[in-house]
C-alpha cells in the first residue's frame, strides 16, 4: 500500500507556487476593493490560474510518477521502456 502522506521532492515547490497564488489572490481582492481597472485585475486573475493549474499538474505528475516507481519495484532498462513512454505522454495532459 501507498502511504499518500510521504512528502514528494516536488512538494516544497508546490507549496511556493500555491504561496505564490495566494499573494496573487489577495492582491486581486485589493485591486477590486480599490477600483482598479477589469483589464489588470483580468492580468492578475490569469497569473492565479496558471499557478494553481502548474501547481496541480506538478503534483499530478510527481505522484503518478512515484506510485508507477512503487507498484512496478525495479526492472532493467528495456522493460522501463513503457513506463516511461507512459509517464512522458501524461505531461501533454
Amino acid at each position: 500500500m501507498i502511504d499518500d502522506r510521504e512528502l514528494h521532492p516536488s512538494h516544497p515547490d508546490i507549496a511556493k507556487r500555491l504561496r505564490r497564488a495566494e499573494g496573487h489572490i489577495r492582491k486581486v481582492i485589493e485591486m477590486i476593493e480599490t477600483g482598479r481597472p477589469c483589464l489588470d485585475i483580468v492580468h492578475q486573475l490569469h497569473a492565479v490560474e496558471k499557478a494553481i493549474i502548474q501547481a496541480k499538474r506538478t503534483l499530478a505528475l510527481d505522484h503518478l510518477d512515484h506510485c508507477l516507481e512503487a507498484v512496478v519495484g525495479p526492472l532493467d532498462h528495456e522493460d522501463r521502456n513503457a513506463i516511461r513512454d507512459f509517464s512522458q505522454i501524461t505531461r501533454f495532459l
